[in-house]
């Protein structure tokens, strides 16, 4: 029984770790596509989500088996619903993968603006938290999701900034506003990957510490 039960923890684990690439690469993809104007690449993001979809709903199922028939305490307690809440957060990041990606299909039939602002810059920021977020989930490394948490008030201000710089742009130029909304939109998806990054992140913290900061964010990493 008790290796039944480390079997199936692994397993969900690893389908959780599944999940995380998928929805890194959806992002990723996503911007990308945005970037070079690649239409076909936006749609392939938009195709793949099925993917995600699926596996919430195993890993969905797999955690109430858990809870039922195994009766978890301690350590593994926390793992699986820390693992139900991230499992949510990578769905969610689906589709705001998918949501960059109409933005990117929309934008490609419209001249480009020579304003792109500050997207490139939140659009690395946000990848590497994405990308710490599910390493530290990997490796139980408490440490790394500290260093996510300290990014996510440069993202806020960045989005805040661009929103700002388009609303501008939009008002000195009325033909670019449907490019301009655009990106808005795009900047707004972004945020929120970001959020939910920190979501994870706070999550493994959880799960290595038992300790909840969900609602007092640690802003420093230890030592700095």
């Amino acid at each position: 029984m008790q290796r039944h039960f480390e079997l199936a923890l692994e397993s969900l684990k690893a389908d959780i770790i599944k999940m995380g690439s998928l929805a890194e690469e959806g992002i990723a993809s996503a911007i990308r596509s945005l970037q070079s104007r690649d239409t076909a690449l936006a749609r392939s993001v938009i195709d793949r989500d099925v993917e995600i979809n699926a596996l919430e709903t195993r890993n969905d199922r797999a955690v109430v088996d858990l809870l039922a028939l195994q009766q978890p305490v301690a350590t593994d307690l926390r793992f699986i619903l820390a693992a139900l809440k991230i499992n949510n957060d990578l769905e969610r990041i689906g589709d705001h993968a998918v949501n960059i990606a109409e933005s990117a299909l929309q934008y490609a039939e419209r001249e480009p603006l020579s304003l792109f602002v500050d997207l490139p810059r939140m659009s690395s920021v946000t990848m590497d938290m994405l990308r710490n977020s599910i390493d530290s989930f990997i490796h139980s490394d408490p440490l790394k999701s500290r260093s996510v948490l300290v990014n996510d008030d440069v993202i806020d201000d960045l989005n805040r900034k661009i929103v700002g710089d388009l609303s501008a742009a939009m008002r000195r130029d009325p033909a670019c506003i449907d490019q301009a909304l655009e990106l808005i939109r795009v900047s707004r998806n972004l945020e929120r990957v970001a959020d939910l990054a920190t979501n994870i992140a706070e999550e493994v913290i959880f799960i290595a510490e038992a300790q909840n900061v969900k609602h007092n964010v640690e802003k420093t990493v230890p030592g700095h």
